[in-house]
């Protein structure tokens, strides 16, 4: 199942595809007993999507069997033993996809000439990704972290593993003045090969760095390349050969002292907007800000889901399972917010106050 929304990947997602392209979107749990009719829901919606396929007379019958055999390919491929909050199918002719999102989704079958990507975006943008490196005399690993976990990541050039012969683990040994490792011009080589891996990666799947490893690791990569410049140090060695769960627990600090940053600076700028008649809340009002390509800044609540129905000049609330209800419509917010150049911020529950969970920083 697919984890990564990079920009290249999603703007593939959103070619046009010959019609039906088929999203199917249905809401998992990660624990008993809610996740028990998990199987259950994720069939019917899949023999929902067969029905609207069979039911479309846009549709032809060999491109019906094809879409059909896509879609049965991709509920093979489900894991539903490692389920997160969402589950998104895609398929089209010639192929399909499966996307596990850690926010969770509407029941929905969508038939386009492209696939439904705001859920995507809305979960990838609430993960809050990052990048954390590793560093070792020997190796440099590169981890993909999200919001409660690291998975180290086989991306371009990484692992980098220094080459035997310009590494004597047995000298160091004999030395026996570990960042003494750190002071040879192959140990700096080694640093300027990782530097040059990892702005690699930064171009591609650009997201925040963090940095782990000895000082005099973190001082020397500073020293023969750009991207520790940037990035957020974290002093703890050893992690280059460890366990994701080692790195998590290493980095949790670090992330939770930036997540608080992060949040201080969006409630200061909503401040700051409102005094300048610059501010706006509630999900109506997000809307159509969002529409217009007013938004500087969205902030929206870490949980913060409405459903809603569509009136033409407003929004009104609505039941689950209104026909003409969106029960997407936040994801929808900050998809378009995006498309526009917006900064989307998520922040903890509670933090906007009497805001309705959702406010902005207006451009004009």
């Amino acid at each position: 199942m697919e984890h990564d929304l990079s920009p290249a990947t999603l703007a593939e997602l959103r070619r046009p595809r010959p019609y039906p392209a088929v999203s199917v979107l249905t809401p998992t749990h990660r624990r008993d007993p809610l996740n028990a009719q998990d199987p259950v829901r994720l069939r019917n919606m899949v023999a929902e999507a067969k029905k609207q396929l069979e039911a479309d007379p846009a549709v032809t019958r060999d491109r019906r069997s094809e879409v059909t055999l896509q879609l049965d390919r991709a509920l093979a491929e489900v894991d539903l033993a490692h389920a997160e909050d969402g589950l998104v199918i895609f398929a089209a002719p010639g192929e399909h996809q499966v996307w596990s999102l850690a926010r969770s989704v509407p029941e929905r079958v969508v038939l386009s000439d492209t696939f439904l990507t705001r859920n995507l975006v809305s979960a990838h943008t609430a993960e809050r990704p990052f990048w954390a490196l590793s560093l070792s005399p020997d190796r440099a690993t590169l981890w993909s972290g999200g919001v409660d976990r690291v998975t180290e990541e086989h991306l371009g050039a990484f692992p980098l593993v220094r080459s035997t012969e310009n590494f004597d683990p047995e000298r160091l040994e004999r030395i026996g003045d570990q960042p003494s490792s750190y002071r040879d011009e192959d140990t700096r080589r080694f640093l300027r090969e990782t530097d040059t891996a990892m702005r690699a990666v930064l171009r591609e799947h650009p997201r925040p760095l963090y940095v782990t490893g000895e000082p005099a690791a973190l001082s020397l990569l500073g020293e023969v390349g750009g991207v520790a410049r940037e990035a957020v140090h974290v002093q703890h060695g050893g992690l280059a050969h460890g366990t994701p769960d080692a790195v998590w627990q290493a980095l949790r600090p670090a992330l939770e002292s930036e997540a608080r940053k992060s949040t201080e600076e969006v409630v200061r700028a909503l401040e700051t907007a409102r005094g300048r008649k610059e501010f706006a809340a509630g999900v109506d009002e997000m809307w159509q800000n969002a529409r217009d390509g007013r938004i500087r800044l969205l902030a929206v609540e870490e949980n913060f889901r409405v459903t809603v129905r569509d009136m033409g000049e407003h929004l009104v609330f609505a039941e689950t399972g209104d026909l003409d209800a969106r029960e997407d419509i936040v994801d929808e917010i900050v998809e378009q917010c995006l498309e526009t150049g917006a900064e989307v911020r998520f922040v903890p529950d509670g933090t906007l106050g009497n805001t309705d969970r959702i406010a902005g920083v207006l451009r004009y």
